[in-house]
């Protein structure tokens, strides 16, 4: 347990001296204060072009903006934030494979999936903190200029999102121990992703995979009530068990 709480504060702390940790957030308070500022300058941008369309023989009616106005607009900008946490870890491992960081770690006594659930651990709490936070900071501000009540389900629609990003930290691990670049991590990633999101096109089968939790949004309109998700919700929390699990037994495999 030593040995685990030691390398996983190493990771924390590599995290904060690279600046990724810092990156993250700021990245994430930006996409927070965004969702309420867009939907607050929206009236301004169509009474701009009212006058211009008018001319065109083109009216446009005057728009009245609301807190699921700017809940629309977070879930539109989430899934940039998926891409940039994607970004952010596909070298999560491929990193030390490059540096032979892990060679004199390993050498020394860690077990090898101390190292993973380390890594795992870290990831998924920065990715909790900044992904939280933008939440917060868009809540925060919609009940300040409007009223939150106006949308249903606004905890649990966020928590499918927020799955959504742990599930993709899962590919990413995965992907790592079979590619050691982060080219490879991305591309294989990226691979998997858009293979489940074209088969989630076919109704039979779209209610159990992953890439349904991407619609939760849907909840905040009752256009879907959380029972709809509950297949998704499994099936994603058994992918993670499983990533996991592929993760450890190939990455005690791998030669370092």
């Amino acid at each position: 347990m030593k040995q685990l709480i030691a390398f996983t504060k190493k990771e924390w702390l590599e995290n904060i001296r690279t600046g990724k940790l810092l990156i993250m957030i700021i990245i994430f308070t930006i996409f927070g204060i965004m969702n309420p500022a867009i939907a607050k300058m929206t009236p301004w941008i169509y009474d701009m072009l009212s006058e211009q369309m008018a001319e065109q023989g083109i009216m446009i009616n005057e728009m009245t903006v609301d807190a699921m106005t700017s809940w629309m607009q977070y879930y539109k900008n989430i899934s940039m934030g998926l891409i940039v946490l994607v970004v952010m870890f596909c070298g999560i491992l491929a990193n030390e494979f490059q540096k032979g960081t892990l060679i004199n770690i390993l050498t020394k006594g860690l077990s090898r999936w101390k190292v993973i659930t380390a890594k795992s651990i870290i990831s998924v709490f920065i990715w909790t903190l900044c992904y939280w936070l933008a939440y917060g900071i868009t809540y925060g501000y919609n009940a300040y200029f409007w009223d939150n009540s106006i949308a249903r389900h606004l905890f649990v629609s966020a928590f499918f999102i927020y799955l959504v990003g742990i599930w993709l930290l899962s590919l990413l691990f995965v992907s790592s121990v079979f590619f050691e670049t982060s080219s490879g991590v991305l591309l294989f990633t990226g691979a998997i992703f858009a293979i489940i999101y074209i088969a989630s096109m076919i109704p039979t089968i779209s209610d159990y995979l992953p890439t349904k939790l991407l619609s939760s949004g849907d909840l905040l309109t009752n256009a879907s009530e959380p029972s709809d998700y509950i297949k998704s919700f499994i099936v994603t929390l058994v992918c993670l068990i499983l990533c996991y699990t592929i993760t450890i037994i190939n990455f005690n495999k791998k030669r370092i």
